[in-house]
């Protein structure tokens, strides 16, 4: 008895220990990767440029709620397929063939009807709001 008491804590600890890894391992290897230093342009110290285009604007901007709408929709369809490959497995009774292809049609339809909201909410319709206020760029020095 104590030696599977002790094969089990040796699990248990191994995939407390393999967790952690797993969790904590992402951050120290970005910590170990990333860039330390940045481009100096035009004298301006301090800035990411990625691809040498001036950034236009503050990064921390509101999304509409179609994104948030359009995500919604996603999910419901991820967890349809989610629920549809097991049932399809388990469904596999000659006896039952009609009726287990009816269960399957109406569990599909109801989520269909996530679609059928989202339209009637205008989430498929992709039109750009542009604001008023729009901060101008920054003039660029002269070259010397």
């Amino acid at each position: 008895m104590q030696e599977a008491l002790k094969t089990d804590l040796i699990y248990v600890s191994a995939f407390a220990l393999l967790g952690l890894v797993f969790a904590l391992g992402p951050f120290i290897i970005v910590y170990f990767l990333a860039s330390r230093n940045t481009r100096n342009t035009d004298n301006r110290t301090k800035q990411f440029i990625e691809c040498g285009v001036e950034p236009i604007g503050d990064a921390w901007i509101r999304y509409s709620a179609v994104y948030y709408l359009y995500a919604l929709v996603f999910v419901a369809f991820a967890v349809d397929v989610l629920y549809l490959i097991p049932v399809a497995l388990v469904y596999n009774d000659p006896q039952f063939v009609i009726r287990d292809f009816v269960e399957l049609l109406i569990f599909v339809g109801i989520l269909s009807l996530v679609i059928v909201y989202a339209w009637k909410k205008g989430v498929f319709k992709w039109t750009r709001h542009i604001s008023s206020h729009r901060p101008q760029p920054r003039p660029v020095p002269p070259a010397p």
